[in-house]
């Protein structure tokens, strides 16, 4: 563990009282994914705690004359063991990374749709980012390429935020609530902690929800290119997201899905369902500061922290470990840092940070979800997965980041940060059970 700075100044927490009023209890019964690290949950957690990275060279199109050759795709993925030619055609790749973990998490879960709970009583509210916006954009290149003939007339309800949970709800006959978050790179989180509360008031008994992004286009990878948050460490593409680390030069551009049930707990219980950790609570603010840059005094991270402690009824020092946003931009992890400090005051010290994006590059709408998996195991399996490429620990990032390799620690209370474009700011807890 990094040793703390006595002479340094730590704000005081913000006293929280506990949540006592009783509400339903919801928890995760199923995980599916479709991630660089492999493509399902067992392999993605395997190759986590292994500390492996998933970033390389570029393959889904020629970035040689770009400044950015690198990110993270999901390789081996076959959309043809999950639908047919034609209905490939009308579906972003986003959609089809959506089902495949979709049809994971449901399996895992052993949920009997129709059976379990009512077909109309099981909800999806999916995160994402840019939905299939490389759809849109292939249709806007044929138009001006060949004309309007040649123009799939998919290209833009493909294109939509919400196709990813139209087709989760289309495939499994899910009639339930139906939502999209689309909150930067807090969509996944937020979608999450979303559909919790939906269970909590009521309207669903069980939520299919996550997030998703595959956007691994020339467009995009231009973009943040010249927003200048990209890693150019093209020559050592797993060595390129280094969050916390004092030469991190921006992130690697990823894509991904994940996707949980989530059910009322008592209903999970009394049908013997595994139960992999008890979402407890969520906050979200905004930053109201710029579209791109994070406020200067991380108070929108801060509140968010709070806010989620407060929801889920925990003091700060019930926390055992943070699962951060950590971009690997300059300006992100310090900040974070900061703001971690600032709600837990020296107890910041003693809980193991890490920065899943070490290894699986920042994958947007996605990032939330994939990371609520990753601490969502942690509680369960008592493993913490590590942050890889921190060799030059920054001075203004000093807290306890679990370096290089995975750590043993039972994690009864964990939270999850995520904090995007626009100010937006989320912060899960889950609670072992």
């Amino acid at each position: 563990m990094l040793r703390r700075r006595r002479s340094e100044q730590v704000n005081a927490p913000t006293i929280i009282i506990p949540n006592t009023n009783k509400r339903r209890r919801i928890v995760v019964t199923g995980i599916g994914a479709i991630t660089v690290l492999g493509l399902n949950l067992v392999d993605t957690w395997n190759n986590l705690v292994a500390g492996r990275s998933g970033i390389g060279p570029i393959t889904q199109f020629d970035p040689s004359h770009l400044p950015v050759r690198i990110a993270g795709e999901v390789k081996g993925f076959d959309p043809l063991k999950y639908f047919d030619p034609k209905e490939l055609r009308r579906m972003a790749r986003c959609s089809q990374f959506a089902v495949a973990a979709a049809q994971e998490a449901i399996e895992h879960s052993g949920l009997r749709i129709g059976k379990d709970v009512k077909s109309d009583r099981i909800g999806v509210v999916m995160g994402t980012a840019l939905g299939g916006y490389e759809m849109s954009e292939g249709g806007s290149r044929e138009y001006y390429q060949y004309g309007y003939k040649r123009v799939n007339p998919f290209a833009l309800p493909a294109a939509l935020p919400n196709a990813p949970a139209h087709h989760i709800s289309t495939r499994f006959g899910l009639k339930g609530l139906l939502s999209t978050v689309v909150a930067a790179c807090a969509s996944g989180t937020q979608a999450i902690g979303d559909a919790a509360e939906m269970i909590r008031l009521g309207k669903a008994d069980a939520v299919l929800a996550g997030g998703v992004e595959a956007v691994v286009t020339e467009t995009a990878i231009v973009a943040f290119a010249k927003m200048r948050v990209l890693s150019t460490l093209n020559e050592q593409p797993e060595l390129a997201q280094r969050p916390f680390d004092l030469t991190r030069d921006g992130f690697a551009y990823s894509e991904g899905c994940a996707v949980m049930m989530l059910e009322d707990y008592e209903r999970a219980k009394a049908r013997g369902a595994t139960i992999y950790a008890e979402v407890l609570g969520m906050g979200v603010s905004s930053d109201a500061y710029h579209i791109a840059i994070p406020d200067p005094s991380a108070g929108g991270a801060i509140r968010a922290m709070q806010w989620a402690l407060q929801d889920a009824g925990l003091a700060p020092h019930h926390v055992d470990y943070i699962n951060a946003h950590g971009s690997a931009t300059q300006t992100n992890d310090a900040l974070e840092t900061a703001a971690i400090k600032h709600v837990f005051g020296e107890h910041a010290y003693d809980i193991p940070v890490t920065s899943t994006k070490s290894m699986v590059g920042h994958a947007m709408g996605a990032a939330g979800a994939i990371e609520a998996l990753s601490t969502i195991m942690t509680i369960k399996t008592g493993i913490i997965p590590p942050t890889i490429n921190l060799y030059h620990p920054d001075p203004a990032c000093d807290l306890d980041y679990v370096p290089h390799r995975a750590r043993l620690k039972e994690v009864v209370y964990a939270i999850s940060n995520s904090f995007g474009l626009g100010g937006q700011n989320a912060t899960i807890v889950f609670g072992k059970v």
